[in-house]
């Protein structure tokens, strides 16, 4: 990531683009179109898939079509690595570039090739046959609508309202940078991941940890510390938490499902600030030098917050829209069921509210800009695209891939996930586990309960195993390294997550996953 990441960029942009889309939903909901994708979620929910005749599928895509999914994974786990192209790779054009090329390749096999039925998703289920001569319009459409409406939309606005929003808050002091100190600032992490995300509290919380902390040394461990529970292991227990579980809900895992987890959460983020404290009381706090030390005590202002009175409910509003504005749910106490992308068009409202009303000089201190949100948004774009036939097999072939027990799907999950991004790894095991089936009083979303337990520990505690795992880590490593910490190399990391996450997530896999 280079150095421009971090220029203050403009917000008018983003503002005139929400206003467009506002417009064009208003216009849309005097059309109704909205109310309309409504209705009909509501009339699929009442007749049930089987009342319609949408008997599972039993033709799939051929196997060389993962291809182009499994290159958009290996650009994004190896490209960074390389030293003659990682340069070229920073840019989020060229990013956009290789997601359009790799998923163009998916499209032009719906177009051209695809002589099966498919499953539309958007705005209800539906089946889709193939042409009977001439290129395949409708499939290819199709296709592009489950990645794109269906999935991709309301993921990357919801990125974008955690990411924006939380950019308009900031926390700044010099507190003493003692081992428990610290270790407060990971635990309120690990619980602010779940009201903003993973990626917001990382982004909120890293500069004011890396000012604590400027008059040490020995700090390194600190931020590895800090992307193991804030950036990945933290947010386990809402589906605003981290990437992968959002999916999880808008693929129909209840909201309120994921406080189910809380146990294995407590028990690994406790563990982690455990170590951690001992790591730094114990060794790396009596290896300071003691004039370092001495302007620690001396060089102190408490804690400042900026933007609370406005983001902080703004936030707030986001977290409800997600509960409660789901085309696929009623409004709590009513009949009434939200339109189709009204959930969408309240959090990109509250984004412009928080940019409008925001003072700007706080996010000139935050030094926020968008790079790592269309770093995102150019990645998924060809990630939700490309993964539209692997999804395809896998809804066909699943059951004959071997995996079984929970804890299969914990590791194998987990182990893609630390590699490879963790938000199309769930999705796929996820994909995986839903066509193994499973008796009525045991399913959630249409998967076994424990085999859902499994994938969605897997994909965010081993999201923290590399890196590359997830989002943030590479954003908290780039802030780190600006600052003047030399962190770990990727390998140097690894060992880091080898010694300490591998046994906690072995002890896990035998406590919690069965």
């Amino acid at each position: 990531m280079s150095d421009t990441t971090f220029h203050t960029s403009s917000n008018k942009p983003l503002l005139t683009i929400i206003g467009v889309v506002l417009l064009g939903y208003v216009a849309a909901a005097v059309a109704g179109w909205p109310q309309h994708g409504a209705e009909l979620v509501a009339a699929e929910l009442r007749a049930g898939h089987d009342a319609a005749g949408l008997a599972p599928l039993e033709t799939h895509p051929p196997y060389w079509m993962i291809a182009p999914f499994a290159a958009m994974l290996l650009a994004i786990a190896v490209l960074p690595l390389l030293p003659r192209v990682s340069k070229w790779w920073d840019s989020n054009l060229h990013k956009l570039y290789v997601a359009i090329g790799l998923g163009g390749l998916t499209v032009l096999y719906y177009l051209l090739v695809c002589d099966h039925p498919i499953m539309g998703h958007w705005p209800v289920e539906h089946r889709v046959q193939p042409a009977m001569g001439g290129p395949n319009v409708d499939i290819a459409v199709t296709a592009l609508e489950n990645a794109i409406l269906f999935e991709f939309v309301p993921f990357i606005v919801l990125l974008l309202s955690l990411y924006t929003i939380s950019g308009g808050l900031r926390i700044e002091g010099d507190l003493p940078a003692h081992p428990l100190t610290n270790s407060l600032f990971l635990a309120a992490g690990a619980v602010l991941a779940n009201l903003i995300g993973t990626t917001g509290a990382a982004m909120l919380l890293i500069r004011p940890l890396l000012e604590t902390n400027r008059e040490r040394k020995h700090i390194r461990h600190t931020i590895v510390f800090f992307v193991f529970t804030v950036c990945n292991c933290g947010g386990c227990l809402t589906p605003l938490g981290d990437p992968p579980l959002f999916l999880g809900y808008l693929l129909g895992v209840p909201f309120l499902w994921t406080l189910d987890l809380w146990p294995a959460w407590l028990f690994v983020n406790g563990a982690l600030l455990g170590i951690y404290y001992c790591w730094d009381r114990w060794w790396c706090y009596p290896h300071e030098k003691p004039r370092d030390l001495a302007r620690d005590e001396t060089r102190v202002h408490g804690l400042r917050f900026a933007g609370v009175w406005l983001n902080a409910p703004l936030l707030a509003g986001v977290v409800l829209s997600i509960a409660l504005l789901s085309p696929g749910r009623t409004l709590p106490g009513t009949d009434w069921r939200p339109w189709i992308f009204l959930r969408e068009v309240v959090q990109l409202l509250l984004v412009a509210v928080s940019l409008w009303l925001g003072k700007p000089a706080t996010r000139r201190q935050n030094r926020f800009n968008y790079h790592a949100i269309l770093e995102v948004a150019a990645l998924f774009l060809g990630i939700f695209i490309a993964m539209q036939a692997p999804l395809e097999i896998l809804h066909v072939r699943g059951p004959a891939i071997g995996l079984q027990s929970p804890v299969h799907f914990f590791w194998a999950t987990g182990s893609l996930s630390a590699v490879l991004d963790n938000a199309p790894t769930y999705v796929v095991f996820f994909e995986t586990a839903r066509s193994l089936g499973g008796s009525p009083g045991n399913v959630v979303a249409g998967v076994r309960e424990p085999l859902l337990l499994a994938i969605s520990l897997g994909a965010v505690f081993m999201g923290a195993m590399t890196y590359i795992g997830n989002g943030p880590n590479f954003m908290v490593k780039a802030i780190a390294e600006k600052s003047g910490i030399a962190m770990p190399s990727f390998f140097g990391y690894l060992v880091y997550s080898l010694g300490v996450l591998v046994p906690l997530f072995a002890a896990v896999s035998m406590i919690f996953v069965r």
